[in-house]
C-alpha cells in the first residue's frame, strides 16, 4: 500500500521453473510505478502535517540546456529551485520544511529521495536478472536502439524511469562515448499510459459513477462510521464526517497516509491514522472506487488502458512478425534515413521501460482479470510483460535473425504514420490464416512485483503453454485484449457522454 518490499531474488530452482530452457525470451515490457513523492496536495495541516518537504535534494542541483545566441550552441546552466507561496496576508513568502528548511523542499507530487532510492534499486534488481542471470541483455550497453523508453508527462513517472535507467545501467556499464537515450512523451491530450479521465469526457463521466456506485454503498456503512471515529476530529468544519466523496475524498486521505508512511518522522501524522484495522478498511474501499470498473465494464477497460494494451501487444506482435511495430519505429533517429530504408543498422527491440503509476498497473491487472491480491500497488512496483519464443527444430539450426536481413520487406514510415504492413491492431477475428501463423509458438507471462499472474481465459486447454497456464499462446492473449481495445481512443472519449455507466449484462475481464 506504501512502500513496496521486493521478495528475496529467484533461487536457482525458481528461476529454471519460470525461465524453462525450451523457451526463448524474446521481449520485455516494464511496467513500473513511480517511487515514493511528496502528497499531491497539503491536507491535514491541522493535525501537524507540515505543508512542504524537504526530502527532494534533486532541486538543489538541476540543470538546463541555455542557447548562447551568438555561438549557436547550448550549454548547461546549473541551478537550485526553491518555492515561494503565500504569507499570512498573501505576501510572497519562502516555502519552508518542518525545521525552516529552504533548500531541497518538495513539489505536490514530486519524486522524493526516497522514490529515486528504490526506483534505482528496481533498476538493480532487473539487471541482476536480465542481464547477470539470464544474460538477456548485455553487460555493457553501447547504445539503447533495442530500447523502447517512455514515461507520462507527470514528472516523477518521467525522473522514476531515468532513476530505473541508471540502476540497469549505471554509468560505468555504458560504453564511452554513450548517445544520449530517446525517452518518449506525450501531449497530455494524446496520454494512454494512465487512465486519462481529464482527456476523455467519456471515461470521466463513467468514473464518476462507479465513484458515485462506491459511496452508496459504503457511507453509511459500520465501517465508515469507524474511519469517522478515528479521524473525524481533524476533518473540515463543512464536511466533519469521512466518506467516499468528502472533503477530502477518501482516497485523498489514504494518499496522504501512504505518502507520509514512506518518509521520515518529521512528516508524520497522529497515530490513529495508522490504525491497522482503518487502513484496512480505506483500501479496500479504495480500490473498488477506482478499479471495479476495469472488471465489470468493456467500456470501462476500452477508455481507461485498452489503448495502452492495444500498443503493448501491437510491440509483441511487432516482434513476432519481425517489423517495426516492436517499438523500433519510435525511437528510430531518422525515419526518412537511407540507413533504415535499407534495413541497415536496424535493431530489434528487446526491452521496454515506460513510467507511470499506480492507476495504471491497476487497470492493466484488472482489465486481464490477474490483479488477484486486491491491495493498492505500492510505490516503485512493476509490472513485466515477457513474450518468450519456442522454437521448431528447423528454428534451432539457424542463426536469430535480425532486422538487416528482414527490414525491406516491411518498408518504412513516414513520419506521423504507423509502421506499414503490420498486424498488432489488426483483430484477431480478421486476422487470415497467414497471419495467424505469424502468431504460432509464442507466449506471454505477466509478472506482478516478480510474483506470476494468470489471465483466466489463458486457462483453457490449446491457449497455454502445455503444464503451465501462466505462460499464454501470444494470439489467446491478443484475442483477449483486442475485445477492449479502441478503434478510435479520442472519438470514443467523445461519444455517448449520457448513456447509462454500468452494462446491461456482466463483462467480466480477462476472457
Amino acid at each position: 500500500m506504501t512502500t513496496l518490499v521486493p521478495r528475496p531474488p529467484y533461487t536457482d530452482a525458481e528461476l529454471r521453473a519460470l525461465y524453462p530452457p525450451t523457451l526463448e525470451l524474446q521481449l520485455v515490457q516494464i511496467l513500473l510505478r513511480h517511487g515514493e513523492r511528496s502528497p499531491v496536495s497539503v491536507r491535514f495541516q491541522n493535525a501537524g502535517l507540515p505543508a512542504f518537504w524537504p526530502y527532494c535534494s534533486a532541486v538543489r542541483q538541476l540543470k538546463s540546456a541555455v542557447l548562447d545566441h551568438p555561438t549557436g550552441q547550448f550549454t548547461t546552466l546549473e541551478w537550485k529551485q526553491r518555492l515561494e507561496t503565500f504569507g499570512s496576508s498573501d505576501e510572497p513568502v519562502l516555502a519552508a520544511g518542518p525545521a525552516g528548511e529552504l533548500d531541497g523542499v518538495c513539489e505536490m507530487g514530486m519524486l522524493t529521495d526516497k522514490g529515486r532510492e528504490t526506483t534505482y534499486e528496481l533498476g538493480v534488481r532487473l539487471r541482476k536478472l536480465y542481464v547477470e542471470r539470464l544474460g538477456f541483455l548485455p553487460q555493457v550497453l553501447k547504445d539503447t536502439e533495442a530500447m523502447y523508453l517512455r514515461a507520462t508527462p507527470i514528472p516523477r513517472a518521467l525522473d522514476s524511469v531515468q532513476q530505473t535507467f541508471t540502476g540497469l545501467y549505471p554509468p560505468h556499464t555504458r560504453a564511452q562515448p554513450f548517445p544520449a537515450p530517446a525517452i518518449l512523451t506525450r501531449a497530455p491530450g494524446d496520454e494512454t499510459l494512465f487512465p486519462n479521465d481529464s482527456n476523455c469526457r467519456r471515461f470521466a463521466a463513467l468514473s464518476r459513477a462507479f465513484a458515485q456506485r462506491a459511496a452508496d454503498r459504503w457511507n453509511g456503512t459500520e465501517e465508515m462510521a469507524y474511519l469517522t471515529k478515528l479521524w473525524g476530529k481533524w476533518m473540515p468544519e463543512d464536511s466533519p464526517r469521512v466518506a467516499v466523496d468528502s472533503r477530502p475524498r477518501l482516497s485523498g486521505i489514504m494518499d496522504t497516509i501512504n505518502s507520509t508512511l514512506a518518509h521520515g518522522p518529521e512528516t508524520r501524522l497522529p497515530k490513529e491514522f495508522y490504525d491497522p484495522k482503518g487502513r484496512e478498511i480505506i483500501e479496500k474501499i479504495g480500490v473498488e472506487e477506482w478499479f471495479a470498473g476495469y472488471k465489470e465494464s468493456r467500456e470501462y477497460r476500452a477508455l481507461g488502458i485498452g489503448g495502452l494494451l492495444g500498443d503493448v501487444v501491437g510491440r509483441m506482435v511487432g516482434s513476432a512478425e519481425r517489423s517495426t511495430a516492436d517499438g523500433e519505429y519510435e525511437i528510430a533517429n531518422k525515419l526518412g534515413s537511407t540507413a533504415l530504408k535499407n534495413g541497415k543498422g536496424a535493431t530489434p527491440i528487446r526491452f521496454g521501460l515506460s513510467g507511470c503509476h499506480d492507476t495504471t498497473l491497476a487497470a492493466v491487472l484488472h482489465s486481464l482479470g490477474a490483479f488477484e491480491s486486491n491491495k493498492w500497488p505500492p510505490y516503485t512496483s512493476h509490472i513485466a510483460i515477457e513474450m518468450f519464443r519456442k522454437p521448431d527444430d528447423s528454428q534451432k539450426s539457424k542463426p536469430v535473425e535480425t532486422k538487416s536481413s528482414w527490414f525491406k520487406s516491411w518498408g518504412f514510415a513516414k513520419p506521423g504514420n504507423p509502421p506499414p504492413n503490420t498486424i498488432g491492431r489488426k483483430r484477431s477475428e480478421e486476422l487470415s490464416s497467414a497471419e495467424q501463423a505469424k502468431l504460432e509458438n509464442y507466449y506471454v507471462r505477466i509478472r506482478y512485483n516478480d510474483e506470476v499472474v494468470t489471465v483466466p481465459g489463458c486457462r483453457a486447454p490449446g491457449k497455454h503453454l502445455e503444464g503451465d497456464e501462466s505462460f499464454c499462446t501470444l494470439d489467446a492473449f491478443k484475442a483477449i485484449v483486442d475485445k477492449f481495445v479502441p478503434n478510435n481512443w479520442k472519438q470514443e472519449c467523445r461519444a455517448n457522454i449520457k448513456a447509462p455507466a454500468f452494462p446491461d449484462k456482466p463483462e467480466p475481464a480477462g476472457y
